[in-house]
């Protein structure tokens, strides 16, 4: 992408709805129309305008099948990521920035939504998608095998300090107890509660999971000069990058660095589409399916290297409102909740505009980075601003 796409189009209006696992009180459908509405209404917009949706990680909720109860006066963009899960967060953004600049929409949802008892486990359903004969055939039956190998590799071989990935978890339910909105609101964390949860698959313990929720998220997504009259203050797209590293997308485990979480090409492009670098970022939503995924995306954008990451992964540097990288600062997938990761952008746009549980004073540029280690990657940076760097 050019540098004619950085600030082009803002996000307007978010809308989300949360529930426990198996607790949503309506179908799928029903939830995600409920929180379209409800980003409309936080946009100050008519849910029949909204002319293009956008969609990822096999999202089951077609567009047309929306456009009854939304009133939709005509569909003109509709697409969804293929492949990447989680990864694909920022690509979807990406593709609905990119019909409202060719003129292909003017107004686009984009969402995820996620009722088990509708659409079933989520965790089956990854482990379907992305474990193929070669995985089985080794004995990997979930994701949380072959992650946890890179993360091994990751601590054995370059020495990044296992304290890293403790710090993403600390820092996680550091922001969500003070958040009213996340699971793990008002829970005093310490780390002997994180040292006695069970193993899931070493380094692994359960706290170091994401653990799915019901729901839907939804961001309205729309011009920059359209979002300037809108109800709430315009949070500006600056950039978005989507790929796969040789080795990695094909899901063999072929990566030249084994111990990458697959965003060096993305962040490479990124930096150059927006002109701004790592230091430029203000704070960062890094998507979690695992704490050391984590760590390995922060290493993957060029925040700090494998040698440093002991030094600036800290609790203290993750935290708001004073860390030199204050992350997910309203709890990530881990503590905040999980609806396969939309909550992450919903959270970057909140704290740009002053509305976060856990304010970044005078942030002004926010990156999103999407699910690691999945076979395709993606992560965007969010303004204050329609231009930095």
């Amino acid at each position: 992408m050019s540098r004619e796409f950085s600030g082009a189009t803002a996000v307007a209006g978010l809308g989300v709805l949360q529930f426990k696992r198996g607790g949503a009180p309506w179908p799928e459908q029903e939830t995600l129309v409920r929180a379209i509405v409800a980003a409309c209404a936080d946009a100050g917009i008519d849910p029949g305008a909204i002319d293009g949706f956008a969609s990822y990680g096999d999202d089951h909720n077609e567009p047309t099948r929306l456009m009854a109860e939304l009133g939709t006066r005509e569909l003109r963009w509709s697409s969804a990521i293929w492949g990447g899960g989680g990864g694909g967060i920022a690509g979807a953004l990406a593709e609905a920035a990119a019909a409202i600049i060719t003129g292909q929409a003017e107004i686009v949802a984009v969402y995820r939504a996620l009722v088990q008892s509708s659409s079933g486990r989520l965790s089956a359903a990854v482990s379907a998608h992305f474990l193929n004969h070669h995985h089985l055939a080794a004995g990997m039956l979930a994701p949380a095998q072959f992650c946890a190998m890179r993360a091994r590799r990751m601590f054995e071989y370059y020495g990044v300090p296992e304290t890293t990935a403790q710090a993403v978890v600390r820092a996680d339910y550091h922001h969500a107890a003070r958040n009213p909105a996340a699971v793990a609101y008002n829970n005093h964390f310490t780390m002997e509660d994180y040292h006695a949860s069970r193993w899931i698959a070493e380094p692994f313990r359960l706290l170091d999971c994401s653990r799915e929720n019901d729901g839907a998220g939804v961001l309205i997504l729309t011009s920059a000069e359209r979002a300037r009259d809108l109800r709430q203050k315009p949070v500006y797209l600056l950039g978005a990058a989507i790929g796969a590293e040789q080795g990695g997308g094909d899901m063999l485990e072929n990566n030249e660095d084994y111990t990458t979480a697959g965003f060096r090409g993305v962040a490479r492009r990124l930096w150059a589409q927006t002109g701004l670098t790592p230091a430029d970022i203000d704070v960062a939503q890094i998507y979690e399916n695992f704490s050391a995924q984590a760590v390995a995306s922060i290493i993957d954008h060029g925040f700090c290297t494998h040698d440093s990451a002991g030094a600036f992964i800290s609790f203290e540097n993750l935290i708001a409102p004073t860390g030199k990288l204050p992350i997910n600062t309203a709890g990530g997938n881990i503590a905040q909740g999980f609806i396969h990761g939309i909550g992450m952008p919903i959270e970057a746009v909140r704290q740009l505009r002053g509305q976060s549980s856990n304010p970044v004073p005078g942030a002004r540029t926010c990156l999103l980075a999407g699910g690691p280690v999945a076979p395709l990657v993606s992560s965007a940076v969010f303004g204050t601003e329609p231009s930095f760097g």
